[in-house]
């Protein structure tokens, strides 16, 4: 698969409260961003630093996103597992997200240099690497 590294700045994974109302600078925001709502908690996906965090449950900062590039057919099965399983067989842990066009794999900063390593290896071809 190809994928692309969307590594140009940090971004933070936040636990809000499930009542928490979305902030108008996040809307402002033009790179990546995701907020998802269940029953039990609002989860936000930013850059670092670019929403108050005031009334945050948790704050996990240094991750980057690597992206599946194109648009994927929904009949498509196994894509997430051939990127999680060599990773997993490596020690690095991912947060997964999935659109309507695509996945995506938030991976910590630390890991970031063996996760590309990893995949590469796996014959994964690699946008905006290290």
């Amino acid at each position: 698969m190809h994928l692309t590294l969307i590594d140009s700045v940090d971004f933070s994974i936040i636990q809000f409260p499930v009542t928490y109302e979305i902030p108008k600078s996040f809307y402002a925001l033009n790179t990546f961003k995701s907020v998802t709502y269940t029953d039990d908690e609002c989860s936000i996906i930013v850059p670092t630093g670019s929403i108050d965090t005031t009334n945050a449950l948790a704050v996990d900062p240094e991750w980057f996103i690597i992206q599946i590039t194109g648009v994927l057919d929904f009949s498509l099965v196994g894509i997430l597992t051939q990127l999680a399983d060599p990773l997993a067989e490596n020690g690095i842990s991912i947060f997964a997200l999935s659109t309507y066009n695509t996945d995506y794999l938030l991976i910590k900063t630390k890991d970031k240099k063996q996760a590309v390593q990893v995949l590469s290896n796996c014959g994964h071809t690699f946008s905006n690497t290290l």
